[in-house]
Parts: structure tokens; C-alpha cells; sequence
């Protein structure tokens, strides 16, 4: 199995591990509902629609 032949630098670690740390965030859509802001291809957690159906019923508070 091949060994490293020179130490890499701590600058050099750190960078390539950061490369994990900047992840994107998801894209959100808006509901046609409700016009609330929400994941695509879930279901509105503001309104309970899925492509203009009621999915799930949302408790009023």
C-alpha cells in the first residue's frame, strides 16, 4: 500500500476539509396556495397542500 512521501500542511488539511463544510442550501418554492415559502415536491406545512390538493389537515393556533 503506498505511504505518503512528504507531510501535507495544516493549511493544506484545513482547506479540503472546509470543502465539506459549504454545502448549498436547498431551494425552496413558493406554495400557490398560500404564498408561503416551502421545500419542492413537499407538501405546504403552512397551508397542508400538495399540487393544489389538501394532503393534511394544519391545526389552527
Amino acid at each position: 500500500m503506498p505511504n505518503p512521501k512528504h507531510k501535507h500542511s495544516r493549511e493544506r488539511r484545513d482547506t479540503r476539509r472546509t470543502q465539506k463544510l459549504r454545502i448549498t442550501p436547498p431551494g425552496m418554492s413558493v406554495c400557490p396556495q398560500c404564498h408561503e415559502i416551502k421545500l419542492p415536491h413537499y407538501t405546504c406545512l403552512h397551508c397542508g397542500t400538495y399540487k393544489g390538493k389538501a394532503v393534511i389537515q394544519v391545526e389552527e393556533s
